[in-house]
């Protein structure tokens, strides 16, 4: 079962894939055509489109046109497969374990979406927001309370933040594009909603996490590339899932 569920998990990347690269384009998804190469159009025979394997043989290069395939499409393979097999053997075969693998996958979807165009569709986050709900092991009233007290502070701490970017390291820096960028997007506020409400308390370290994954990623942005725009949505699934798996908060308490 091991084995199988890590197996299910890169065939659904490969799907992730292709909600990835069509869903920001609004294309649809459900189409009758074989996958065709982005460069040569050559449409893609079925060895050649196998998750991870066909990536290693073809040695990251298309069989016709020779162009280089990009990493993301055996990262995101990669990664649905050992999230689906980490999911197995923390919660085995059971309802919780289909929706917070179903939740995983959009959360892989958001993740990559934001990498690429620093903005994601709102329905997915509307419906990793729901899904959060079905996945958490708190009762309704508790998760409700998480999401709220956690948006709600987040909401505080951009408005504080954003004040400070605006009004104090604008003019510090003499910068006037700062006058108009904000601490957070709107993106990632039902994301650490939807951390609450999984995470309940323990949600803090999530988002702590998150922001010290952020910090090198973005100075390198920055300094150079000379980006001011992180997209913050990966470090938030990145922090959410080393506390899910690893329970951090139940570590540190042991020290303190």
């Amino acid at each position: 079962m091991e084995v199988f569920s890590f197996i299910f998990g890169i065939c659904i990347g490969s799907f992730l894939n292709v909600l990835i690269i069509k869903l920001p384009k609004n294309e649809s998804i459900f189409t009758k055509t074989r996958s065709k190469c982005p460069s040569c159009n050559h449409t893609i025979l079925w060895y050649h489109n196998i998750p991870l394997f066909s990536y290693l043989f073809l040695k990251a290069h298309c069989a016709y046109c020779g162009v280089k395939i990009s990493f993301q499409y055996f990262l995101v393979e990669l990664l649905s497969g050992i999230i689906t097999l980490l999911l197995f053997l923390k919660l085995g075969l059971n309802l919780e374990f289909v929706f917070v693998m179903i939740l995983s996958y959009v959360l892989i979807v958001l993740s990559f979406i934001d990498l690429k165009y620093k903005a994601v569709p709102d329905y997915l986050l509307l419906v990793a927001l729901i899904l959060s709900f079905f996945a958490t092991n708190f009762s309704m009233t508790e998760a409700f309370y998480n999401a709220f007290l956690f948006s709600g502070a987040v909401v505080l701490l951009n408005f504080v933040i954003t004040f400070y970017i605006q009004n104090i390291k604008s003019k510090l820096l003499k910068d006037e594009s700062l006058k108009t960028q904000e601490a957070l997007g709107e993106g990632d506020i039902p994301i650490i909603a939807m951390i609450g409400v999984i995470l309940g308390d323990a949600g803090v370290f999530a988002i702590f996490l998150a922001a010290f994954f952020a910090i090198i990623p973005a100075i390198y942005s920055n300094i150079i590339k000379k980006d001011i725009q992180t997209p913050f949505i990966p470090y938030l699934v990145l922090g959410f899932y080393t506390e899910y798996f690893f329970n951090l908060k139940t570590f540190i308490k042991v020290f303190f």
